[in-house]
């Protein structure tokens, strides 16, 4: 995910754009005073396609039977 700082005062003047952006790419704005951080701009809720792409993957044996040792408990 991307991530963005910017001082406060900054973004006063630049609030659409800064929302705008984070809608659109999911990406997170750090806002700060005197370089500390103080707040963040973050999406609400819902899900952003493609976000995570490649981040997990699901064998092609992922629907198989499982073995029969898999279901004897141990004797």
């Amino acid at each position: 995910m991307q991530m963005e700082t910017i001082e406060v005062s900054e973004a006063q003047t630049h609030l659409r754009e800064l929302i705008s952006k984070v809608i659109k790419t999911g990406s997170q704005i750090i806002l700060s005073e005197n370089e500390k951080p103080v707040a963040r701009l973050i999406p609400v809720g819902g899900r952003i396609p493609g976000l995570h792409s490649g981040s997990i993957w699901t064998s092609n044996d992922f629907d198989e039977p499982l073995p029969d040792e898999f279901w004897v408990v141990g004797e």
